[in-house]
């Protein structure tokens, strides 16, 4: 049978939804350039990340996701290697004060954005592998022992990136049914451990704590960033100033605004409508993949998407949290809108991954 003959049913709502984000993503890293130039090295950059993404939803497509779950070791030391792979001389590199980069000369990629899928996909083959032991707590400590290491690698340099890990963790072993006691003994232990933890984490990492425990203390670098965000989308209104025209914006007042802090340039230049119009097509995006979620006909399909969902739902909360001082400032990119060719190429693909499961749930239409 043609693997293609899958593609008629797919959900098209849910493209269309990330047609609608690409756009707006394309035209508001273009905004932060227009005195320059608007088709900028950034804009052209996600304009090839979003073409490049579009073939691998249709390479995903084309492969039935069952088969990642035979290759689930094989995909574990990908993991462990791509995440390892930055402290190789010569090859990793720092940027905004993490080594979490590799250059490869005419590009650098973040290893923990395509690490994102391969955890999925690892932590949905173990779970649905021993989901007749799920009510036992010895199965939960071994699905923390899997993903600890991936975690902890990921923890040393981005903490942002580390807490998606913790969120899809959670949020799968919450779906995949797991006994509420092991899970309350986990979390225990979790709370417990915090004060270590913390001991661990880079000067910059507690910083950004200190800075959100201390939000009236603008001597801190994230409050700074944080008041010129709070500033840019309060100044926007209820139709913003006008796309291409936000003044904190153009004065470079807003922080890494491409990027962490996208959502503040939409909050300033489109206003309160743009921001709605931002949270409408989230909502729809999550909706239609919960619906795929309960139609997936294996629980490894409905696993992946779970921890999918679980991906996205955390980033999109952190991320828009972050940029209204509701969250810490953490480093967390707004999926599909935020520049990064790394982000992009690895949300696409999680798309690919639950349009796959979806498609594959349903009768064929020839």
């Amino acid at each position: 049978m043609n693997t293609f003959s899958y593609v008629k049913n797919i959900d098209k709502i849910i493209l269309v939804v990330i047609l609608a984000l690409a756009v707006m993503s394309i035209l508001m890293i273009g905004s932060t350039t227009v005195d320059s130039n608007f088709f900028s090295r950034s804009v052209i950059v996600q304009m090839i990340a979003y073409g490049l993404g579009t073939i691998g939803i249709l390479i995903v497509m084309y492969f039935n996701y069952t088969a990642f779950q035979t290759l689930d070791k094989l995909l574990y030391a990908l993991a462990l290697i791509l995440l390892l792979s930055v402290y190789v001389p010569g090859l990793g590199i720092e940027q905004f004060g993490a080594r979490a980069w590799i250059d490869l000369g005419f590009i650098a990629i973040q290893p923990s954005e395509l690490v994102k899928l391969l955890f999925i996909l690892i932590m949905a083959s173990y779970l649905d592998k021993h989901k007749d032991q799920l009510y036992n707590f010895q199965c939960l400590i071994k699905a923390g022992l899997i993903a600890a290491p991936i975690i902890l690698i990921v923890l040393k340099e981005d903490l942002g990136s580390a807490l998606v890990f913790m969120a899809t963790w959670l949020i799968m072993i919450f779906f995949a049914g797991i006994d509420i006691k092991a899970l309350g003994k986990l979390f225990a232990l979790c709370i417990a451990a915090v004060p270590v933890a913390y001991l661990f984490l880079a000067d910059y990492q507690k910083e950004r704590i200190e800075s959100f425990l201390h939000p009236n203390n603008l001597s801190l670098q994230g409050n700074w960033q944080v008041w010129q965000s709070k500033v840019a989308i309060g100044s926007g209104g209820f139709s913003g100033q006008g796309l291409f025209h936000g003044t904190q914006k153009s004065l470079d007042f807003i922080p890494v605004q491409t990027s962490d802090f996208i959502f503040s340039v939409i909050g300033e230049e489109l206003g309160l409508i743009g921001g709605l119009i931002v949270i409408t097509l989230f909502a729809i995006l999550l909706i239609r993949m919960m619906r795929l979620l309960f139609g997936a006909l294996d629980f490894f399909g409905a696993l992946i998407i779970s921890g999918v969902i679980g991906m996205f739902t955390f980033q999109i909360f952190e991320n828009i949290a972050m940029t209204m001082g509701m969250m810490p400032v953490t480093g967390i990119t707004l999926p599909f809108l935020s520049y990064g060719g790394s982000s992009i190429l690895s949300n696409m693909i999680a798309v690919g991954l639950v349009l796959s499961v979806g498609a594959r749930s349903k009768k064929i239409q020839f």
